[in-house]
């Protein structure tokens, strides 16, 4: 079967006049577009370019399929369009469960986009650290932090590589310094979360591959993460954050991380679904599209 990236260097050789200016354009090395080429003409058994040290010109069967090749990525290219144009017929109604931090700040402006891209298709959204129950709730999707428990449900990791980070403000650092080692933490005030029924009150680090966990207890507790990263903003305390949910914050320095040196808890996020979505064009269209918008903020 012939390659559409070999039939494309074919064109923009023909176009260039040189191979090694159509492998600079496609980011190819002229070695490996050479071999394209040869292998484009080796399945056409057809010699397609007559090559020396010095010139390049298409032979007579080169210069006649050369239209075909044309012809052949513009009809890819307008096929790609025509399925874009198909995920716009998305249609029906998901009630999408997700965290508060990161759902309120930014989750929520994407999901909003993506239904503008699909107009036939709503979206309800609940916002909130809880966990929802897919089996018995109407809900849905899910965003999630931590591995998924429950075999049950599609599970699609979206970051699996976040993890917790230790942070606090300027302004609290200047008032009350910075923690040299978890075992410091104890001296601070903490802003703690209640993740599920319990407040996280374990905050785990490791250096040389040793646990060091450190338990902690604050005046202030919520169960919504983005009251505790206002907190955090204000110089209320230490937090133990998802980096995710202070991405912005650590870029304009709103907050700084603590303990550098140390490993954190691993937070991946994954995106949760019942079985009955399994197949659905939606998930994969939102699956897709999430990803896409959180590469971009993941690398800023």
């Amino acid at each position: 079967m012939l390659r559409t990236d070999d039939l494309q260097l074919f064109v923009l050789t023909a176009d260039l006049g040189s191979i090694s200016a159509a492998a600079r354009e496609l980011d190819l090395s002229p070695a490996l577009a050479s071999v394209a080429l040869k292998r484009l003409e080796q399945q056409l058994n057809t010699q397609l370019i007559l090559r020396s040290t010095r010139s390049l010109r298409l032979t007579t069967a080169g210069m006649a399929y050369l239209d075909y090749a044309r012809q052949a990525i513009q009809l890819l290219g307008q096929g790609q369009q025509v399925l874009q144009l198909g995920k716009e017929q998305l249609s029906g109604e998901l009630t999408l469960s997700m965290p508060s931090d990161f759902g309120r700040n930014s989750m929520a402006l994407w999901l909003a986009e993506f239904q503008q891209q699909h107009p036939k298709l709503q979206l309800k959204i609940r916002v909130s650290d809880r966990l929802a129950d897919l089996g018995r709730q109407p809900v849905d999707l899910a965003l999630r932090y931590g591995e998924p428990k429950d075999s049950q449900l599609i599970a699609l990791p979206l970051v699996p590589d976040n993890h917790r980070v230790l942070c606090a403000s300027p302004d609290y650092i200047r008032r009350c310094g910075a923690p040299e080692r978890p075992d410091d933490i104890g001296s601070h005030q903490v802003l703690q979360l209640v993740l599920g029924e319990a407040v996280h009150s374990k905050w785990q680090f490791w250096l040389d591959g040793q646990l060091q966990q450190v338990q902690v207890r604050g005046a202030l507790v919520a169960d919504d993460g983005d009251v505790v990263r206002r907190w955090a903003v204000a110089g209320l305390g230490i937090a133990y954050k998802s980096r995710l949910d202070i991405l912005s914050d650590l870029g304009s320095g709103a907050l700084l991380k603590l303990l550098p040196d140390y490993k954190t808890e691993q937070a991946p996020l994954y995106l949760l679904a019942v079985q009955r979505l399994s197949s659905s064009p939606v998930l994969k269209a939102l699956s897709e599209f999430l990803l896409q918008k959180l590469r971009q903020h993941w690398h800023g």
